[in-house]
């Protein structure tokens, strides 16, 4: 199976005001796998760490008032776990996308059809998204890259 990466620059014109470069860049995580979800696709989303695992599972409940995205943390929910599941942790159940939101290309990353990751601003984050950009290309996955459309608004109360 081939996978095929594709990476989202985080522009300029995407700031908010008072909206932090870590939470526009889950909303973006959001928003794919709220895309891939009307798509009937599994997503598996991966966070560097719990808190952060639990940060965008908390922007999911809230994300989208008028359609709502099934998700859980691994380990929660259905034994299969639902359509979108969350962890820091690598999956257990087979899932065609994975939105990748660690420094790193997860060893595992092979076992997807789709890789979505995204580049952000920051030059330090942004090289190590150079980084995976290069591990993807090595590991022969199909890679492109294009820019993010810049949200209108983000809640971030959650």
């Amino acid at each position: 199976m081939l996978t095929q990466a594709m990476f989202y620059s985080i522009e300029e014109q995407s700031s908010i005001v008072g909206v932090t470069e870590a939470q526009l860049h889950l909303h973006y995580a959001c928003l794919q796998a709220a895309y891939f979800y009307r798509q009937n696709q599994r997503v598996f989303i991966y966070t560097q760490d719990q808190q952060s695992a639990h940060d965008i599972d908390e922007m999911l409940w809230a994300f989208d008032p008028t359609s709502f995205v099934p998700h859980n943390l691994i380990g929660e929910g259905p034994k299969q776990g639902a359509a979108v599941e969350i962890s820091w942790q690598p999956p257990t159940n087979r899932r065609a996308v994975l939105i990748n939101l660690t420094s790193k290309v997860p060893n595992f990353a092979h076992q997807f059809s789709h890789l979505i990751d995204f580049v952000p601003r920051d030059e330090t984050l942004k090289q190590q998204a150079r980084d995976r950009f290069r591990t993807c290309r090595q590991w022969g996955f199909q890679v492109a890259h294009q820019v993010a459309s810049a949200p209108q608004t983000i809640d971030t109360t959650s």
